[in-house]
């Protein structure tokens, strides 16, 4: 996608056409129209702020220049931004805190970048029915924090779920550590509100624990990367607050090794709250960035499995001992039960610090496939033929627990002028390599503008045409976010 210049106030050029339209009104009508919908100091047009809101954490995904950023501040104002949109023949990109790793929410030229950060409040938390109501700016942490004080619990919780939105984490179907028991962000979904194409307000789901009148709108909402609506408002479901965790780490000088300790603690019928692995390359990594080694003095394992147990108290401990013991029976030249919850937040840092640590060495791209997880060993050992065969550093650390891995491809920009290909290269080999494995291309992040190329691979012919068939039937136009996921020809 093309990045041209642009002076800093549109004026009246011309807004260039998109594929969905075409478009009937210039420039300055348009801006002038979303200013009276969310106030003039909601819109900027300067190249120097909307740059910021260009691209998300993907370095490699391409991204263009919006004609304006717009921040409404509630569901009216949104359903004005998207009708002046409409009118004017200019897509839209709604946009969260920026933490996508897909592309999913980059710019488009000439669209509107709509940024839902200022929508920002918990409307309401009802402990007898245990769900929240949340307008989509509200930072993942924050929601946690919320509820936590209240003896209640909001499972997914993205590695970036300090910073990250719930809006952007809806429209990804987001994860995170806990998936292994409590699932990704549909598993806790209830209802939605959101703003369509025409500028309608639509609800789905409910707020009863069971409810199958209709369509499942809300699943299909979730996931879509703003392709077919603004999400405005969500109803989330909540659980009680898990006991105090028991950690197990276990050390394995082969991976294949760890590997089978994951099979064989799923086969015994282990349901663990969280199930990490971390590869050598993530170790190594980790130690460096922190100048101390995870787990001692001796050299680096081959890979490290960290798993928990939220049962608390005596089933929490036995749980995480029949763990360790699917692990000693699988060669681990390690193993260690803890109920110390210091200990168990630095071994669990030591896995939120990978890509920080990665970041040190280089330019990183994190990739997000999931494979049955009697493949997880296979996975990394293809990562390791990929590493070598393209001469890109990766490092793989993943949801053991439901064999969604993060492969990260990390290069120097001053290692040559194709280190950035090699990448790329290396980023669509291992999705390849994941679906060879029975496979898919993601697990967590979506699909967005990196992956674009690889869906109709994964879900056929037939599965593509029912995706262009539901975008037609609720954006007719092509409105939202043109280019994310799949193209419509």
């Amino acid at each position: 996608m093309s990045v041209p210049t642009r002076s800093s106030e549109p004026g009246n050029n011309v807004i260039p056409p998109h594929a969905g339209g075409t478009p009937t009104a210039s420039a300055a009508e348009l801006i002038a129209a979303l200013r009276a919908a969310v106030g003039a100091e909601y819109v900027a047009v300067d190249p120097d702020v909307t740059a910021a809101y260009a691209r998300d954490m993907m370095p490699l995904a391409p991204f263009g220049v919006p004609l304006a950023v717009v921040k409404p501040g509630s569901t009216a104002e949104v359903a004005a931004v998207v009708r002046a949109c409409a009118a004017a023949g200019v897509p839209i990109v709604p946009r969260g805190a920026g933490s996508g790793l897909t592309g999913a929410s980059n710019a488009v030229d000439g669209a509107v970048s709509v940024v839902m950060t200022r929508m920002n409040r918990i409307l309401e938390i009802d402990e007898g029915n245990r769900l929240a109501v949340v307008q989509p700016g509200v930072v993942n942490k924050d929601l946690r924090t919320a509820v936590e004080a209240r003896g209640l619990f909001y499972a997914p919780d993205p590695s970036s779920y300090d910073w990250c939105s719930i809006g952007g984490n809806l429209s990804t179907n987001a994860g995170g550590l806990c998936c292994v028991k409590y699932g990704v962000t549909t598993d806790a979904v209830l209802g939605l509100e959101v703003v369509l194409a025409s500028g309608e307000v639509l609800r789905t789901g409910r707020r009863t624990v069971k409810g199958v009148a209709g369509y499942d709108l809300t699943k299909l909402i979730v996931g879509s990367e703003g392709t077919l609506g603004i999400i405005t408002e969500a109803t989330l479901s909540l659980r009680p607050k898990p006991q105090a965790p028991v950690t197990m780490v276990a050390a394995f000088e082969k991976v294949g090794a760890a590997g089978d300790a994951v099979t064989s603690a799923i086969a015994a019928g282990l349901v663990p709250s969280l199930l990490e692995i971390m590869d050598a390359a993530s170790i190594r990594a980790v130690e460096a960035h922190t100048g101390a080694k995870i787990l001692g003095d001796g050299p680096t394992p081959a890979a490290i499995l960290i798993g928990q147990s939220d049962l608390g108290g005596e089933p929490a401990l036995v749980e995480m001992e029949r763990m360790q013991g699917c692990c000693d029976a699988a060669g681990a030249v390690f193993s260690y039960v803890t109920a110390d919850l210091a200990e168990a937040r630095m071994l669990l840092q030591a896995r939120r610090d990978v890509l920080p640590s990665l970041e040190e060495l280089g330019t990183w791209v994190t990739d997000d496939v999931c494979v049955p997880r009697t493949a997880i060993a296979a996975l990394i050992t293809a990562c390791e033929d990929i590493s070598a065969d393209t001469g890109i550093l990766i490092s793989v650390v993943g949801h053991a627990g439901d064999g969604n891995m993060h492969p990260t491809m990390v290069y120097r920009d001053d290692s040559g002028a194709d280190a950035a290909r090699r990448a790329h290269d290396a980023y669509d080999r291992v999705l390849d390599a994941a679906r060879a494995l029975g496979g898919t291309i993601t697990g967590e992040h979506g699909v967005g503008r990196m992956k674009q190329a690889h869906l109709a691979g994964e879900i056929g012919p037939v599965g593509l045409s029912a995706h262009r068939a539901i975008k037609r039937a609720l954006d007719p136009a092509g409105l939202f976010n043109p280019g994310s996921m799949f193209s419509m020809e």
